[in-house]
């Protein structure tokens, strides 16, 4: 239902492959609006992440949301707006060390 902020993925450990699918509405019938992403630092080194948006694994040049982006050693990450998704576009990315960065996305489901 628009309007209800729910979790739509995570939290999920990011890897150090920028290749994996984080998030994607998963039917034709439904876009998600992504409203708020939330990275946790959980070690005591600074770390960075790449998102994109794009096709399931893909991480293309002219795609990127955000690139190398550093997170302070236990600390956070917070990106706030109006980010829609349908059912052909992924989220997709990965951290610089592995599992350090931990991924939580909220937003709302759109019928379409």
């Amino acid at each position: 239902m628009a309007g209800t902020i729910k979790r739509l993925a995570g939290p999920l450990a990011l890897t150090t492959t920028y290749t994996t699918n984080v998030h994607n509405p998963s039917s034709a019938l439904v876009d998600h609006v992504i409203r708020h992403i939330h990275i946790a630092n959980k070690t005591g080194i600074a770390s960075s992440f790449r998102l994109f948006l794009g096709a399931t694994g893909g991480n293309v040049a002219g795609t990127e949301l955000f690139y190398d982006q550093a997170v302070a050693a236990n600390d956070v990450f917070d990106y706030y707006g109006a980010l829609r998704l349908s059912s052909s576009d992924f989220l997709v990315g990965g951290a610089a060390d592995a599992t350090a960065l931990t991924i939580t996305i909220e937003g709302e489901a759109v019928a379409v």
